[in-house]
């Protein structure tokens, strides 16, 4: 029991150093990476045309099979608890298999963020359309705004 214990143990600290590998970057206008910090980003002024709700896939579509290993993991301890013997072994399988859909479908969860798809005509006549995270900030057709861009990244402000 004790080295059941010291396994679980080990899988959750390894599970929980795994997720935090797994922090979101933000997509939010809000939010400046150091290296952007500081630099001289072009302001264009416009007005917005439409706002679309998005989903924003933070991990690009490609999950990384963290939540899936540590839901595999999981489940196979927690599985091999129950019964004893060859009953262990199967419960074992089974809940592994069963951790590896959940913690596949957590990860996928947890990588897609709510945002907006916002269309600006900007002044001199062009159609920009930009991607962002969804922040308190409201969006509405008709409202001037500001694009403000640097580095290959545009955000829509008001």
């Amino acid at each position: 029991m004790d080295k059941m214990i010291r396994v679980t143990a080990t899988v959750l600290l390894a599970s929980a150093f795994a997720l935090q590998g797994c922090a979101l970057q933000s997509s939010s206008a809000n939010v400046y990476t150091a290296n952007q910090a500081r630099r001289e980003q072009t302001v264009r002024l416009g007005t917005i045309a439409s706002v679309r709700a998005v989903k924003i896939q933070a991990d690009n579509g490609q999950p990384s099979g963290l939540g899936a290993l540590g839901g595999g993991a999981l489940g196979a301890i927690a599985g091999s608890t129950i019964g004893g013997g060859r009953g262990a072994l199967l419960t074992g399988i089974v809940g592994g298999l069963g951790g590896v859909v959940a913690g596949d479908a957590i990860e996928g969860g947890i990588a897609k963020r709510s945002g907006l798809e916002i269309t600006v005509r900007l002044d001199n006549g062009e159609v920009r359309a930009i991607t962002q995270e969804a922040t308190q900030e409201i969006f509405r057709a008709g409202e001037r705004v500001r694009l403000v861009s640097g580095s290959g990244i545009t955000r829509v402000t008001h």
